[in-house]
């Protein structure tokens, strides 16, 4: 638990915190369940820049983030069914029944992927370049980072299994959504 606090925190700095509490909805914590579509917590504002898009990202506006991994693709990625997607800004989550398995599948597209990235590298977690795969791709044990044509995708994987066993989905999962963007 004590390594999971550093990155949560980097997390939350990141914007991320709407998609981490509707993570842990549910959890049994004994509290009130919220679903992850009731809670929204306003992001930061971006630093003031022209409106062109940053060479790294691109505008995610024409993108339909949960066409990018579909419900479906979800499942077999998660091992479980799963509920449907609820999409945020420019996220979009596919969450496990309360009655299954602990599952969750996250994408993110646009500056908070490349952000997500970001955190990795920053707390040294593993990221294998994976070649062939849009423009830049990296995969982890949790998660996986497409760039194509400027615009960054991160799909997470939450799941209670041996994470190495979530490679070579993640792969997968990674060249799918790389024929998408």
């Amino acid at each position: 638990m004590r390594q999971l606090r550093p990155r949560m925190a980097a997390l939350l700095l990141a914007g991320l915190l709407p998609l981490l509490v509707g993570s842990a909805a549910g959890c049994g914590s004994g509290g009130d369940d919220v679903p992850p579509a009731a809670v929204e917590a306003p992001l930061p504002e971006a630093p003031a820049t022209s409106d062109e898009p940053s060479p790294t990202t691109q505008a995610p506006a024409a993108v339909d983030v949960c066409a990018l991994v579909t419900k479906k693709e979800a499942e077999e990625l998660a091992g479980t069914k799963l509920d449907d997607a609820v999409p945020v800004r420019e996220s979009c989550t596919y969450t496990a029944p309360a009655s299954g398995p602990t599952a969750q599948v996250e994408v993110f597209v646009g500056d908070g992927a490349k952000k997500y990235l970001d955190i990795e590298r920053e707390l040294g977690h593993e990221l294998r370049p994976l070649a062939g795969v849009g423009d830049e791709t990296y995969v982890s044990f949790e998660a996986a980072f497409v760039n194509r044509s400027g615009l960054w995708v991160a799909v997470r994987l939450v799941r209670l299994n041996d994470p190495e066993e979530n490679r070579e989905p993640l792969e997968r999962i990674a060249g799918t959504v790389a024929g998408r963007i």
